[in-house]
């Protein structure tokens, strides 16, 4: 199934996608997609539904965020050995764990804002993984019982204040609309398995990122595991899983990144694409 939640940012409804590709209102049957409509027992209510018999949402419409009532937006970076060595940082042992505030959190198509004073707004197509239910201390092998589905995340990064302005990533992490989630969660039985997705990025047309979450160097399921050692993973939660090379920050002879005007699209097999214009934040 594809879920999503359509509309009115703030006033989103929660839909789902029919085999024409079209957004079915789903208010008549949950009040969101959120934390409940997550569950096992949740996801076999919604794919048992007759899709022909729910209204369809206006045309055009806007899609939000995804998941409703996100409490943990947690991102794991230098995940490809890659993207790694483009930012000239050793591979790491253990998972890179930071947090991206989940006021960042937007629709996939939503403009990103390029903060104030910001010369390095940088892009990164990652997979993101939504949290079905409660997990804490447990084994790999189970990992992925605890998943719901998957989603399109652009990691939006500002490289001067993650690199050069203390240790702490999330500072550059989290500004407002440098979270674009979706346009759809697809739940995990429909995607198989997490590690053979192709996942792309364009910046004003031309392609950056080419990569496939066959050469991550932590898998969901480790990932998944790992996060729950230090901290419960609830329904609703989103990790992102980091990105293959072909940022801004890498790129050759020198870096350059996102200013006013500029277009990014981004995609992820199976799960959709994302368009966002760029916008100086004034």
């Amino acid at each position: 199934m594809k879920l999503c939640r359509f509309g009115p940012a703030g006033q989103e409804k929660p839909g789902i996608i029919d085999a024409d590709g079209a957004i079915r209102d789903l208010s008549s049957v949950v009040a969101d997609i959120g934390p409940d409509s997550l569950s096992a027992e949740g996801l076999s209510r919604l794919r048992g539904l007759a899709l022909d018999g729910l209204p369809l949402a206006p045309q055009g419409a806007r899609y939000g965020v995804p998941v409703a009532g996100t409490r943990k937006f947690i991102a794991i970076g230098l995940n490809y050995a890659d993207h790694a060595a483009e930012s000239n940082l050793p591979i790491p042992s253990e998972p890179v764990v930071f947090n991206k505030w989940v006021s960042c959190l937007q629709g996939a198509n939503d403009p990103i804002l390029i903060p104030p004073g910001s010369e390095k707004t940088d892009w990164e197509v990652e997979l993101g993984v939504v949290i079905g239910t409660r997990a804490y201390q447990i084994d790999e092998a189970d990992a992925l019982n605890h998943v719901a589905g998957y989603c399109v995340v652009n990691d939006v990064s500002e490289r001067h204040w993650q690199q050069e302005r203390g240790p702490t990533w999330d500072k550059g992490k989290g500004f407002p609309t440098f979270g674009p989630v979706g346009p759809w969660l697809v739940t995990a039985d429909e995607i198989g398995d997490p590690q053979a997705l192709s996942l792309w990025l364009e910046v004003n047309g031309r392609r950056l990122q080419n990569g496939s979450t066959s050469t991550m160097i932590f898998t969901v399921a480790e990932i998944v595991s790992y996060c729950s050692r230090f901290m419960e993973l609830e329904p609703g939660d989103i990790i992102t899983t980091g990105t293959p090379p072909g940022v801004g920050l890498g790129q050759k002879p020198e870096p350059w990144f996102l200013k006013h005007g500029d277009v990014v699209r981004l995609g992820i097999d199976g799960l959709g694409e994302q368009r966002q214009e760029c916008k100086r934040a004034v």
